[in-house]
C-alpha cells in the first residue's frame, strides 16, 4: 500500500488520509534546532498496515533535511527509532 504523506506545517503534523481516515504524526519545533515528536495517531481500523511508520519516517526525513535533532516523546516514535538504527544519529544528546 502506498501512503501519501503531507507536511501540514500550520498544524505541526505530518498527515495521511487512508480510506477516509486521518492519520497523523504531530510535532513541535523548539529553538529552530529540536523537533519533538509528540503523538502518532492511526485509527484502530487501520493499525498494523505500517502507516504510523511511514508518518514517523516522513517526520525524521524532514528533521534530517532541516538539520534538526529529534526527541521522541511519543512511545511509537521512540520504538520506531530504536528499531531503525539509521535514525539514531538524529536523537537529541
Amino acid at each position: 500500500m502506498t501512503v501519501d504523506v503531507i507536511h501540514n506545517a500550520a498544524a505541526h503534523r505530518f498527515e495521511a488520509t487512508v480510506e477516509g481516515h486521518l492519520c497523523t504524526c504531530q510535532y513541535r519545533v523548539y529553538g529552530g534546532r529540536l523537533m519533538m515528536l509528540t503523538h502518532t495517531g492511526v485509527p484502530h481500523a487501520l493499525r498494523g498496515r505500517g502507516i504510523a511508520g511511514v508518518l514517523v519516517q516522513a517526520a525524521l526525513d524532514h528533521a534530517r533535511a532541516h538539520g534538526l535533532k529529534v526527541r521522541p516523546d511519543c512511545s511509537y516514535a521512540e520504538t520506531y527509532m530504536q528499531r531503525h538504527p539509521q535514525t539514531l544519529d538524529l536523537l537529541q544528546q
